[in-house]
């Protein structure tokens, strides 16, 4: 006998309804709907501007680099006296 028959399904879904009821299924099942359309469209934006991201951290390396240059240049001119 297979443990996930129909017959045994509808039994559990008559114990749950009894046990919560059909407002907070009706609310458990609104809050699943929300939540999943708020990953639909949180896929969609991580999706979208992915070259913007892109250029925006390869702008943000490239200053980075400039800017350790400028440190080196500036430690490679400075004479290194010992004290």
């Amino acid at each position: 006998m297979d443990i996930f028959s129909l017959p045994h399904l509808i039994i559990l879904f008559l114990i749950v309804m009894a046990l919560f009821g059909t407002s907070k299924i009706r609310n458990i099942g609104g809050d699943l709907g929300s939540a999943i359309k708020s990953f639909r469209q949180a896929m969609k934006e991580e999706e979208q501007p992915p070259s913007s991201k892109v250029a925006d951290g390869a702008a943000k390396s490239l200053e980075h680099i400039r800017e350790t240059e400028a440190i080196e240049e500036t430690t490679a001119e400075t004479p290194h006296t010992k004290s």
